[in-house]
């Protein structure tokens, strides 16, 4: 990478983190970083609201490919004593999507200055972290015929500058759930003339472990309870609401649909034994992001090519990444780039992006490019 290149990309990646937008807030984000590429390449732009693209063009015989970074921060302090600190209070980029954005404007600077043989489409997308970004972005991939995406996070716990990868899944997929309860309050001294929910909501949460017991599931499974909200603070007056948060996560979207039916199943027969009305909705959904083998094993060869440390994943990272929806669109894979063994993690107050990792995800980017 050209010592330039770098020097803008990483002074971009400080810019950024100085200015942290939660999801769907991303408006200076997005236009500075627009300004960004206007200013340092000759790249087309097409700006689609909270996303926006840069094409490099090849030529119409050419292969389409793309390179996606997501923008958007979390509402995480910044606590730490760092030149560039959040000037927002409570908000930061401590998921390190200010690097992964810096890492593809760098590319994008590369691409513009040297060529390549491609066309190249420079996705950046808004709203990771809530699951809605990508799902809006994906009709992008059959717009512009795109044979194959890749993408990358960065991941502490993992050798620095090191390229992990995964055949198959790489995130899991998960869905905040809420199960809404509701029946009909009783004076507190005559309960039975009343519709309480607690004792529903009670045999919901203890029948999670046999419904996440690996005996019953291929994958790993899991029901994280979140919160228990149930009837008021009035000793007078038996509960009549209550309100049970979930996050359901599986390794395959399969075992996650089952669990949510279940779920919804068994929620149904308390209420109906119990005089209950129940509802369910849903958050932050997102979708199992599985790597297709051709694109992974593009990203193995990239790493021989340029000499760079690849480590093969023995399972799958337990968070969630929205970038599964391009995967179902067309092939493609994302890979980790390690920040430290002994790194700060993702979403603690003491995280930063680790400049030195932008270099290695531009130069990995590249070597698929030409791939």
């Amino acid at each position: 990478m050209e010592i330039k290149n770098l020097e803008l990309s990483i002074q971009l990646r400080h810019d950024l983190h100085q200015h942290p937008e939660l999801s769907n807030q991303e408006s200076w984000t997005k236009q500075y970083l627009i300004s960004f590429l206007k200013t340092n390449t000759k790249l087309e732009i097409v700006d689609n609201g909270h996303w926006f693209y840069a094409i490099y063009h090849a030529g119409k015989e050419k292969e389409n490919i793309a390179f996606r970074a997501d923008f958007d921060a979390i509402p995480v302090p910044e606590t730490i004593d760092i030149p560039y600190a959040s000037r927002f209070t409570g908000v930061s980029h401590k998921c390190g999507h200010d690097g992964h954005a810096a890492s593809l404007a760098g590319l994008a600077l590369e691409i513009d200055q040297k060529g390549a043989d491609k066309n190249i489409f420079f996705l950046f997308q808004h709203a990771e972290e809530t699951g809605e970004g990508a799902i809006q972005c994906a009709s992008f991939i059959k717009k512009h015929n795109i044979k194959e995406i890749f993408a990358y996070h960065n991941r502490n716990g993992m050798v620095l500058k090191s390229i992990n990868i995964i055949d198959g899944t790489s995130f899991c997929a998960s869905k905040g759930m809420i199960i809404h309860m509701e029946g009909s309050p009783a004076h507190a001294s005559e309960p039975e003339k009343g519709a309480n929910p607690t004792f529903a909501i009670a045999k919901i949460i203890d029948a999670i472990p046999g419904l996440t017991s690996a005996e019953n599931n291929k994958g790993m499974v899991l029901c994280t309870v979140i919160q228990v909200d149930i009837g008021e603070r009035a000793f007078g007056v038996a509960a009549s609401k209550g309100d049970l948060l979930l996050t359901i996560r599986a390794l395959y979207e399969i075992e996650l649909n089952k669990l949510q039916e279940n779920l919804e199943n068994l929620a149904l027969t308390q209420a109906e034994k119990y005089n209950l009305k129940v509802s369910f909705s849903y958050n932050e959904v997102f979708p199992e992001t599985a790597n297709h083998k051709m694109s992974s094993d593009k990203i193995r060869q990239a790493c021989k090519n340029k000499g760079f440390q690849l480590i093969e994943m023995k399972e799958a990272f337990r968070a969630s990444e929205d970038f599964g929806h391009y995967l179902k669109q067309t092939n493609g894979a994302i890979c980790f780039i390690g920040t430290g063994e002994n790194y700060p993690p993702l979403h603690s107050c003491e995280y930063d992006f680790p400049d030195e990792i932008i270099e290695t995800a531009v130069e990995l980017f590249k070597g698929l490019a030409e791939l």
